[in-house]
């Protein structure tokens, strides 16, 4: 059975959702960010063995314009030192605005005791939910897109967030450009 893991990369947290191809992505737990990314990849292959993940879709950290910045390079490093070790195809899908989507779902966050400000770890706890949420957003775009391209409906594939951007990097260059489905290949 294929099964797909989606990713949240935060400078904290690790926001993972899994769904089937054709079922809808669920939030499936928060990792805290490790050392380096060799340690990120033992704990995602760890995960990925667990869940049977064949495959792993990373959101992209776009500017408001859709345009690529510093975030976005570190995703792309971080993804380029984990994906020879977790040894799966990585789909890249543009997460804008997916956080602020995942708030809205969730809610606000719980007050602390007696009414007052939440706690340093009802604050964690909060976060971790939102890039989990996070997660099976981006991981529920790129099945939308995938299944709009299926039954030929055409569109952009930019499912909630609007986003319309994939990029698959198996392990190097790239080798096409846009499709019509708004996504890049790139083949490693």
């Amino acid at each position: 059975m294929t099964r797909i893991l989606g990713i949240d990369l935060g400078d904290r947290r690790i926001g993972l959702a899994i769904a089937d191809p054709d079922g809808p992505a669920m939030a499936l737990m928060t990792l805290s960010r490790a050392a380096t990314p060799a340690l990120d990849a033992e704990a995602l292959a760890r995960i990925v063995a667990e869940q049977r993940a064949t495959e792993i879709v990373v959101g992209l950290p776009l500017h408001a314009s859709g345009a690529e910045g510093h975030q976005t390079e570190l995703t792309r490093a971080w993804v380029a030192a984990v994906q020879p070790i977790v040894g799966l195809p990585v789909v890249f899908r543009d997460e804008r605005l997916t956080s602020h989507l995942a708030e809205q779902r969730l809610g606000p966050m719980k007050r602390g005791r007696s009414g007052g400000p939440p706690t340093r770890s009802q604050r964690e706890a909060y976060r971790g939910r939102v890039d989990r949420e996070a997660a099976a957003i981006i991981l529920q775009d790129e099945l939308d897109a995938r299944a709009t391209a299926r039954i030929g409906e055409g569109g952009t594939g930019g499912g909630p967030t609007g986003g319309g951007l994939a990029q698959r990097q198996t392990g190097g260059e790239e080798v096409g450009g846009p499709t019509d489905g708004g996504s890049v290949e790139t083949n490693r």
